[in-house]
């Protein structure tokens, strides 16, 4: 329900662990071969002196500086620049309001319900079911519109159809009482809390 780049946070955590796997790997080899760490002595020593070569054939006329760290800066704010954008991505699309109308009454004037209403009231009465794990509440904006995603961890042994039926009766419950129907997701899943937690018999 977020527009959070799950498939880019998972290719760049890929690459992250391919280099850090990568990096690992040489270390080991390094310490332990010696017919690499020899490989790797020269291939570094005729690497530095190629970027000592590179740096001294760049430098400003009359100065010993080199632009090549003009082109080094630049790339650095890019960098940074990218890795801005990327976190602002994150969690993108949570909201804290479920409604917000107007009210012609006898007093005229807006009506705004925090989300933390209904989640606070959909996990106070989830909570006292032993036959979840765990279970989040979340008020997300879709295409301009509230929404609610109720994330539940049943225990071992708990039809899922029942379950959904009974949270559903919840939330009906929620929208008589907010005087608002409000688009409701409910993800039921299994996770390490549901696997070890010791199942209970639901009455």
């Amino acid at each position: 329900m977020t527009s959070t780049p799950s498939l880019l946070n998972r290719i760049l955590i890929g690459l992250l662990g391919f280099k850090l796997l990568a990096g690992g790997i040489v270390l080991v080899l390094l310490a332990t071969v010696p017919a690499v760490a020899t490989w790797w002595h020269g291939w570094s020593g005729a690497a530095w002196a190629g970027m000592n070569q590179a740096f001294n054939g760049t430098r400003f006329p009359g100065r010993p500086e080199s632009w090549l760290w003009i082109v080094a800066a630049l790339a650095l704010v890019v960098l940074i620049g990218l890795m801005v954008a990327w976190i602002a991505q994150q969690g993108k699309g949570r909201s804290n309001l479920l409604v917000a109308e107007f009210d012609p009454g006898t007093v005229p004037g807006d009506v705004r319900i925090s989300g933390g209403v209904a989640e606070q009231a959909l996990k106070h009465a989830l909570a006292e079911r032993p036959d979840l794990a765990g279970a989040t509440v979340a008020t997300y904006d879709v295409q301009g519109s509230p929404a609610l995603k109720i994330r539940l961890q049943p225990r071992q042994g708990v039809a899922p159809h029942l379950l959904a039926a009974e949270v559903a009766a919840l939330v009906t419950g929620l929208d008589a009482v907010v005087g608002k129907r409000t688009p409701v997701l409910i993800h039921i899943g299994a996770g390490a809390r549901t696997r070890f937690s010791r199942a209970e018999r639901v009455r």
